[in-house]
């Protein structure tokens, strides 16, 4: 897998159904401890609620896990959990808080609520992109520096730092599938006479 979608910050949002109060949280997490621990923060948090539903899915090994926490069952935390894998979002947390304002809202009401809750939860969270990008580094002369910066950004590439010392040398990232467009830009602007050091692959947010 060259890219998957995630949430960029951790987020929550509210909306008021029938009286009852409903709070989405959610947040990228990396493994199952992680969605644990916030659910867990969550509930202490919000002890004095009536329910905490909560849903998660986990890229590593696709594990997918949801709470209806004592809502009728297939009313609460599979709507949450639904909303997550429509977006195809994974390394994602969401927990709905609900205050019970003295209205039922029935089995109908239940799923719009819970939907609608972790759906404002993720938009407050924003969601990205993550692509799999080659890690680089590249030596040049200071005559060659600004032409090359230039050229890595018009690739798709991301300058993360450069160190001037004898010569430049640019450290970036660029999307895997984009390097040997890139490399053949390079070879053509400098005639043969610089070469791309990989230094490895990461996942980086690409806009």
């Amino acid at each position: 897998m060259d890219s998957y979608k995630t949430v960029k910050t951790e987020a929550y949002d509210e909306l008021i159904e029938k009286r009852s109060r409903f709070i989405g949280y959610c947040k990228p997490v990396k493994s199952e401890q992680e969605a644990v621990d916030f659910i867990a923060e969550i509930k202490k948090r919000h002890w004095d609620a009536r329910h905490n539903v909560y849903a998660y899915h986990l890229r590593d090994g696709q594990i997918k896990r949801y709470s209806d926490d004592g809502e009728p069952s297939g009313t609460a935390g599979m709507p949450v959990l639904d909303v997550i894998l429509k977006n195809d979002v994974v390394d994602v947390v969401v927990v709905v808080t609900r205050y019970f304002g003295g209205v039922l809202l029935g089995t109908g009401g239940l799923v719009r609520a819970y939907s609608q809750s972790a759906k404002i939860a993720l938009e407050a969270s924003e969601i990205v992109t993550m692509s799999l990008c080659c890690e680089c580094a590249l030596n040049c002369s200071y005559t060659q520096y600004g032409k090359l910066n230039t050229l890595i950004i018009g690739a798709g590439g991301f300058v993360d730092d450069t160190a001037f010392s004898d010569d430049v040398r640019l450290s970036f990232h660029i999307p895997r599938e984009k390097l040997p467009s890139f490399d053949k830009q390079l070879a053509d602007a400098t005639a043969g006479q610089l070469s791309v050091e990989v230094l490895g692959e990461k996942f980086y947010e690409i806009s």
